[in-house]
C-alpha cells in the first residue's frame, strides 16, 4: 500500500493512492492541492508493472522531485515531490509493515514470581580499562559492539524520519547482536503500546510474534532496562507463558525514556542461543535507547516551533506585533467557537477604483494596492486593531476582538482619521510621478457582533458577524471621497473628542427604519493622540 504525505499549514495529510492519480489546484483531481503556484491539472501518479510513476503534465512551474525537476519518475520509498509550495512525501510500505500487523502482546501467567530487582554484572560483562585488557579476542569483540553502536547513534543524528530511523535501529542492531527478532514498540496518541519497526532474522512474513508481557510489565513498571541470559529459566520469568511457548532462551527489554517520560521499548530476544546477551549489550542498546529519546524530544520540539511559526506568521498578519505575541504566548486566547461580545467595524474603500482599473495596467493597479494596504494596515496596528479582511480593494477592520480596550470606538475613528491624513501625502508622491491620486471612504459602525473562527474545515479565518458589519459596510458605501461617516452609536460614544456634523437620517439596505449618521471633521481643538497610544 502506497500514500502520500501532503505537508501543508494546518499540517500534513495523508492520502492513500489509487492505480490512477491525478495532482492539481482543480477540483477535479482525484488529490487537490490548494496552492496557487500549482497547475489546474498539474501531474499524475500511475501504478505500472507494481511501480508508481509520476508524469508532470507540462505544469508551469514543473514537478521537483528530490531537489530536481522531472517530467516523468519512478517513485521510491520517501522520495520528496515539491509542487508549488507544497512539499509531499511518497512512502510505500515495505515488505517489513505487514509485520507490524503480526506482533500482539501475550498475557502472562504467574506475574506475581517475577522479581524486580535485577542482577549485578559480572566483571566480564564490563568493558574493563586499557589497563585491564588481556584478552585481545575479547577486545575485538568488544570494538566491533562499540563500532556499531557508534554508527546507531550517527544515523540517529542523520536521519530526519522516525519510522526510517527506528528500522535502520533494528536493521544495525542485527549486525553485533545474535537476535532473531526485534521490535520497537512506542506509546500512541491514545496511550497504547503499539509496535512501529519490527525485523526477523529469518525474514518471513507471515512469522506471529507473540512478546512477552511479563517482561513488558516490568520495563514498564521499573522503567528499566531487563536483561534475561535464559528466559527459560530465569526465575524472574518462572510461568511466564508466553516465553515458554516460545521457547525464547534470551532478552532484552529497554526503554525509551526522556525526562522520566515512557516514550515506548525496545525488544530484542533470541530463540537458540544461551546467553546471547550480555550486559555490554544492555549498556550500548540502552545508550541508543536514550539518543531515540532524545530524537523524539527534538521533533516534538521541531513540531511545536514549526506550528508556532505557522501561528505567528498567521496572526502577524491579523494582529499588530504585540497582540500577536500575546496569543502566540497563550496570554491572549483566540476562541474557535463563536462569542457574542462589542465591536466597532471600520471599512476603507478606494473611490472610483473600477475606472481607475480599467484605465492603467494591471501590475500597476497591484503595486497601488499593496503600498497603500500596507500604509492602511500600519494604521490598524498603530491603534491595536485586527485587520479582518481585504476584498479586492477594501480594507475591513476591527476593534473590540479578540482583544478590548475601554476606548475602542476611539481607537477606530482615529485610525479612519489617520488613514485619511496618511493618504495626503501618498497622493503627493503618487502625482510627483504623474500617477492618479486615490480617496477613500471610511465606514463606522459599534455594536454587537459575533467573533470567531469562520471557514471550512480546510481554511479557517477569524471574523465576526452581525448587523453591525453590515451597517458599517453601508456607511462606507455612503461616504464620498475623504470622508468618515460613523453610525449613532459610534458617535455617541467619541462626541467629545472629535468635531463631527449631523447628516440627515438616511435609509440603508437591510433597515427598516432610517439611521441617524455623521461626519468626522476631525479631531476636537485641544485634544491631543495621548489617551489614543496603544495601551491605554
Amino acid at each position: 500500500m502506497a500514500k502520500l504525505i501532503i505537508y501543508t499549514t494546518e499540517g500534513p495529510r495523508e492520502v492513500e493512492l489509487k492505480e490512477m492519480n491525478s495532482l492539481g489546484r482543480h477540483p477535479r483531481n482525484s488529490i487537490q492541492i490548494l496552492d496557487r503556484i500549482v497547475s489546474k491539472e498539474h501531474c499524475h501518479i500511475i501504478l505500472i508493472n507494481g511501480r508508481f510513476v509520476m508524469r508532470d503534465l507540462g505544469s508551469l512551474n514543473g514537478t521537483m522531485i528530490n531537489g530536481k525537476r522531472v517530467a516523468e519518475h519512478y517513485l521510491r520509498d520517501w522520495d520528496e515531490l515539491k509542487l508549488g509550495n507544497t512539499r509531499i512525501v511518497f512512502h510505500e510500505q515495505s515488505l517489513a509493515d505487514p509485520v507490524l500487523q503480526r506482533v500482539t502482546i501475550g498475557p502472562g501467567t504467574m506475574e506475581s514470581h517475577i522479581r524486580k530487582k535485577l542482577a549485578a554484572p559480572q566483571v566480564e560483562d564490563r568493558f574493563l580499562p586499557e589497563t585491564e585488557i588481556s584478552n585481545e579476542e575479547q577486545l575485538r569483540r568488544d570494538y566491533e559492539k562499540l563500532r556499531t553502536g557508534y554508527e546507531l547513534q550517527r544515523s540517529i543524528g542523520l536521519e530526519l524520519d522516525l519510522d526510517r530511523l527506528l528500522n535502520r535501529i533494528l536493521e544495525l542492531s542485527f549486525e553485533f547482536l545474535a537476535a532473531d527478532r526485534g521490535v520497537i514498540l512506542l506509546f500512541d496518541d491514545e496511550g497504547e503500546l503499539k509496535p512501529r519497526a519490527v525485523r526477523t532474522r529469518s525474514g518471513r512474513e507471515n512469522e506471529d510474534i507473540v512478546l512477552s508481557q511479563s517482561i513488558i510489565r516490568e520495563a514498564l513498571k521499573e522503567k528499566a532496562a531487563i536483561l534475561s541470559s535464559d528466559a527459560m529459566i530465569d526465575s524472574r520469568f518462572q510461568g511466564s507463558h508466553s516465553i515458554i511457548m516460545q521457547g525464547i532462551r534470551s532478552s532484552m527489554a529497554v526503554p525509551i525514556l526522556n525526562k522520566g517520560e515512557m516514550l515506548g521499548l525496545m525488544i530484542l530476544d533470541s530463540q537458540v542461543a544461551t546467553g546471547a546477551f550480555g550486559e555490554k549489550d544492555l549498556q550500548i542498546l540502552s545508550n541508543i535507547a536514550a539518543q531515540v529519546a532524545y530524537f523524539m524530544e527534538n521533533m516534538k520540539l521541531a513540531r511545536k516551533v514549526e506550528e508556532e511559526s505557522i501561528a505567528r506568521q498567521k496572526f502577524e498578519k491579523m494582529l499588530s506585533p504585540n497582540l500577536a505575541e500575546k496569543v502566540i504566548s497563550g496570554e491572549l486566547e483566540v476562541e474557535k467557537g463563536g462569542r457574542a461580545l462589542e465591536a466597532t467595524v471600520v471599512f476603507a474603500d478606494i473611490r472610483g477604483f473600477t475606472s481607475m482599473s480599467e484605465n492603467q495596467d494591471a501590475h500597476q493597479i497591484l503595486e497601488m494596492l499593496n503600498e497603500y494596504f500596507e500604509l492602511a494596515v500600519d494604521v490598524v496596528f498603530k491603534y491595536e486593531g485586527t485587520l479582518d479582511k481585504f476584498v479586492g480593494d477594501e480594507i475591513m477592520a476591527l476593534w473590540g476582538a479578540p482583544m478590548s480596550h475601554p476606548d475602542d470606538p476611539l481607537r477606530a475613528v482615529r485610525a479612519g482619521v489617520e488613514m485619511q491624513q496618511m493618504l495626503v501625502e501618498f497622493n503627493r508622491t503618487r502625482m510627483a510621478e504623474g500617477s492618479e491620486p486615490i480617496r477613500i471612504g471610511v465606514g463606522i459602525c459599534t455594536g454587537p457582533v459575533v467573533a470567531g473562527y469562520i471557514g471550512s474545515s480546510r481554511t479557517m479565518e477569524y471574523s465576526v458577524i452581525g448587523d453591525t458589519v453590515n451597517v458599517a459596510n453601508r456607511l462606507c458605501s455612503l461616504a464620498k471621497p475623504g470622508e468618515i461617516i460613523v453610525s449613532e452609536s459610534t458617535y455617541l460614544r467619541v462626541r467629545e473628542q472629535f468635531e463631527v456634523t449631523a447628516l440627515p437620517p438616511t435609509q440603508v439596505r437591510g433597515k427598516r427604519d432610517a439611521l441617524r449618521i455623521y461626519s468626522v471633521l476631525g479631531l476636537n481643538q485641544g485634544w491631543t493622540d495621548e489617551i489614543t497610544k496603544p495601551g491605554l
